[in-house]
Order: structure tokens, then C-alpha cells, then sequence
């Protein structure tokens, strides 16, 4: 699938991007925000960025965002198991 959108030049030149870096960069951002809200697992949110899952993972950690989501009823039924 292929998404277009319309962004005026000068968001371009305020960000100091080419087009596909911003493409990138908005693709890594979306699938960081996404898995953080728990819509999508870590592969899938990889997937979305384009990245390997360890690339991923360690893109995560520029964005201030742990890459275990479990919430604290969760992680103590995993420490369980």
C-alpha cells in the first residue's frame, strides 16, 4: 500500500529533510507511538518502520520508549509464569 500526503516545502527546509527522510522519519515515529499505546506488537511496529526488530529496538531508546509494554498486572502474571 502506498500512502501520499501533502506537506507545504517549508516543512521540509524548517526540518533539514529530504522527502524520504521525512517519509522515514514519520513512518519510525508513527510505529514508535503506536506500539507504545499497545496498538501493534514490536515486529509489526518494525514492519512499519521498515527496520529490522533490532533496529527497532534500538530506535526506541532515542524516543524515550522501553521496549517491554506490559502494563504492572501484566508483568507480575509473567514473572508467574
Amino acid at each position: 500500500m502506498k500512502v501520499t500526503l501533502d506537506i507545504a516545502d517549508e516543512a521540509f527546509a524548517s526540518l533539514r529533510r529530504s522527502p524520504d527522510e521525512f517519509g522515514a522519519e514519520l513512518r519510525l515515529a508513527a510505529a514508535v507511538k503506536w506500539f507504545e499505546l499497545g496498538r501493534i506488537s514490536q515486529a509489526k511496529a518494525a514492519e512499519v518502520a521498515a527496520l529490522s526488530r533490532a533496529e527497532f529496538i534500538a530506535a526506541l531508546h532515542g524516543f524515550s520508549v522501553s521496549p517491554v509494554q506490559l502494563r504492572p498486572g501484566e508483568l507480575a502474571s509473567e514473572l508467574q509464569a
